[in-house]
Formats: C-alpha cells, sequence, structure tokens
C-alpha cells in the first residue's frame, strides 16, 4: 500500500473532501484511520466509572483510495508511484 502510518494525507472524495490529516493506524487491508477525519459518534454504556453513560467522537476508517499523499511544498495531492520490481 502507499500509504504509511503517520503520513499526512488529503481526503480527495467523500463527506470529508479536502480536509487534510496524519494517518493514525491501517486497520484492515486498504482501510486506514486519519485524524479528525470520518468522525461518528459511539454511545458508551453505563458503568461504575461514568454512572451516566457517554457519548465519543471517534473517527472510523475509511478506504485508502480515498486518501492521497499530502505534497508539503504545495499543499496538494500527490501521485506517488510504487517502484518497480525488478
Amino acid at each position: 500500500m502507499r500509504i504509511k502510518k503517520g503520513q499526512q494525507v488529503i481526503v480527495i472524495s467523500g463527506n470529508d473532501r479536502g480536509k487534510t490529516g496524519a494517518v493514525k493506524a491501517l486497520a484492515k487491508p486498504d482501510r486506514v484511520i486519519v485524524e479528525g477525519v470520518n468522525l461518528r459518534w459511539k454511545h458508551r454504556r453505563p458503568t461504575q466509572k461514568s454512572p451516566k453513560g457517554e457519548r465519543v467522537q471517534e473517527e472510523c476508517s475509511i478506504h485508502a483510495s480515498n486518501v492521497m499523499p499530502l505534497d508539503p511544498k504545495t499543499g496538494k495531492g500527490t501521485r506517488k508511484r510504487q517502484k518497480a520490481k525488478a
């Protein structure tokens, strides 16, 4: 895969198109979790620590084809070719 953990990326399709962030984790094959992108509400059950329960926002994974590595000089997405195997 062309995306690595910690790399700056830009989202090129979906509801969060145009947002940028660092890759937090590689979820499943071909899926990535980007900081501040694809936020969803998670409802937590009441526990002894938090008797009322809570709602927290967490980042969900998006497909790796929907992100593009960010060029630090121009601030735009860049296409990165994989090296040919000899």
